[in-house]
């Protein structure tokens, strides 16, 4: 689980790597909130940056695309040097916020015509009509951007990025307060564009989400502790999982929380989720209590928000 250290080998990307980056690391102060950081996102990919608040996801992309210096590391973006060639970068890239950042008292085209002008697209007024069909924008393009849901406003958000046929797209908490039919449709349109040959890296605290990435990375307190595929990370943490049916009581759950093996203690309805590192003891522990109360427990199935919340965990035991 713990990620391996950085090679002593000299750097350099495979062709089909967009991002490579090695060591990265970031301080403000006396405060290091990146700390040597290797991540390497491959054409066409979708990663998931995951980690709780504060955990350096943002910083991370944002040396990545040039918005911010690292203080040590190496790495390109695009081919392009992290370090020297942060224009080049910004050119080829798409970066979505989790802030709406866009003119409210403009319309949806009239955002989209300001974003054509920037990238000095041609022609202008075809480019924003085929990105206003793309996205379902075009019967509402003279809507006032500062009159629309959080989701149509993260749809014009989408379009303002992508306009520019971007090779790269770094989205930052891109739904948060957004409908679960309209973070659905999102994210079909992000699959659609990656399957074009658009790479993606999104940080994201949504587990569903997390899930229909490719591959995630887990960073907490600015070091990687997990990469790989949602199933790799979920076995790699040997979490197991016990459920027990029929008593959501909190007494129930009181006494679980003591039992050896026990490490988190989640009610479902009307059902409790135990999960443990220990298998033995954990089994041991919740079929005794279930027994005793004539309910039934089985094994089940360990969760990715079951990993991530182990993860913090472990993180902040360490950090203390």
């Amino acid at each position: 689980m713990t990620a391996p250290p950085a090679s002593d080998q000299p750097f350099a990307a495979t062709s089909d790597e967009v991002i490579a980056v090695r060591g990265l690391t970031k301080r403000f102060g006396t405060k290091t909130v990146v700390d040597n950081v290797d991540l390497n996102v491959k054409r066409g990919e979708i990663v998931g940056f995951l980690g709780p608040n504060g955990s350096g996801k943002t910083t991370t992309i944002r040396m990545i695309c040039g918005l911010l210096k690292a203080d040590e590391g190496e790495g390109t973006a695009l081919g392009h040097d992290i370090r020297t060639e942060s224009a080049a970068i910004k050119l080829q890239t798409g970066y979505m916020t989790q802030r709406f950042s866009y003119y409210e008292d403009l319309t949806i085209r009239e955002n989209l015509d300001f974003v054509a002008r920037l990238y000095d697209l041609r022609p202008r007024g075809e480019t924003i009509d085929r990105t206003l069909e793309r996205l379902g924008l075009a019967d509402r393009q003279n809507q006032l951007a500062g009159t629309l849901s959080g989701g149509w406003k993260q749809r014009l958000a989408l379009a303002a990025c992508v306009m520019h046929q971007p090779k790269l797209l770094l989205l930052d908490e891109p739904t948060a307060g957004v409908d679960p039919k309209a973070r659905r449709e999102f994210w079909d349109e992000i699959h659609a564009l990656a399957d074009e040959g658009l790479t993606v890296l999104v940080s994201t605290h949504y587990m569903d989400e997390a899930e229909r990435c490719h591959r995630i990375v887990y960073i907490a307190y600015g070091t990687i502790v997990a990469r790989g595929t949602v199933a790799q990370v979920v076995a790699e943490s040997g979490l197991k999982t016990w459920v027990i049916h029929g008593d959501g009581s909190g007494r129930l759950m009181n006494e679980l929380r003591t039992l050896p093996g026990v490490e988190q203690v989640a009610p479902f309805g009307t059902d409790i989720h135990v999960v443990g590192s220990d298998g033995g003891a954990l089994e041991k522990g919740v079929t005794a209590v279930a027994r005793e109360r004539n309910l039934k427990a089985e094994p089940g199935e360990t969760s990715l928000e079951d990993v991530f919340i182990k993860l913090m965990t472990d993180a902040q035991a360490l950090e203390q």
